[in-house]
């Protein structure tokens, strides 16, 4: 069924345009995959001016939930997708920077998320998930590995598994409030006295974390995931912590 477009109230024009466009995905008349009306039909008749339906679909674009490509021919104009994760994790980094969220926040929102994750995989994760897994673990091994390196596939280990749970609104979390704090872990990372002897007790962890999902002990990865978390993590909420008393 086509969807129907209905004129919108001009106050916070945006922001109704959003609504209107909200409505549709809700109602099922959107789904993933839809293409939008070319702004010249859709601005129209949705009574807006084609500036206020641009800045609509700009905040769409940036919630992960529409892609726009300028031109003509069949990729032009503005697509509803499912991408999350990406915006997701700016948000909360942006949030966090902020300072919405402190970072025992953050730490306790990761404990309970991977815990989680962890166990579930040791349940259901498929031989993919695991080859994937250990994929990236493989390149975590490589010697002489840069810190911002190992931190991205560090991240994208964490996530992976949380994808072997079978629960993507977990793996989605997961990877945002991981990539909320990438900046802060890489300066941990780089700042360590001994980076070979630190990378290689983390994929000590990532090692064992990996047989433990494998062999089915969700208690036990979750357990680990807990204390490995808290390891790196943990140092950093110290960190901020003695930063306040010395202020």
């Amino acid at each position: 069924m086509a969807a129907e477009w209905r004129p919108v109230r001009q106050s916070r024009t945006h922001e109704l345009v959003l609504e209107s466009i909200e409505a549709q995905v809700l109602a099922g008349e959107l789904k993933a995959g839809d293409r939008l009306p070319p702004e010249r039909e859709l601005a129209p008749a949705l009574g807006v001016s084609r500036s206020a339906l641009r800045e609509a679909l700009r905040v769409l674009e940036t919630i992960g939930v529409l892609v726009a490509h300028a031109g003509r021919g069949a990729d032009a104009g503005a697509r509803i997708v499912r991408h999350p994760d990406d915006a997701l994790g700016r948000l909360l980094r942006l949030h966090f920077a902020l300072g919405s969220y402190s970072l025992e926040n953050v730490l306790e929102a990761r404990v309970t998320l991977e815990r989680s994750s962890f166990e579930a995989a040791a349940r259901s994760a498929t031989d993919k998930d695991l080859a994937e897994a250990e994929e990236i673990l493989t390149r975590l091994r490589e010697p002489g590995l840069a810190a911002a390196e190992f931190n991205d596939l560090d991240t994208r280990f964490h996530v992976q598994v949380a994808r072997g749970s079978g629960n993507d609104l977990t793996s989605t979390l997961t990877a945002a409030v991981r990539e909320s704090v990438r900046p802060l872990i890489l300066r941990a990372l780089e700042a360590a006295d001994d980076w070979p002897a630190t990378a290689a007790a983390l994929n000590d962890d990532h090692t064992e974390l990996l047989r433990l999902v494998r062999a089915g002990e969700g208690a036990a990865a979750a357990d680990l995931v807990e204390r490995h978390i808290r390891g790196i993590h943990g140092t950093l909420v110290d960190e901020a912590a003695a930063g306040d008393g010395a202020a």
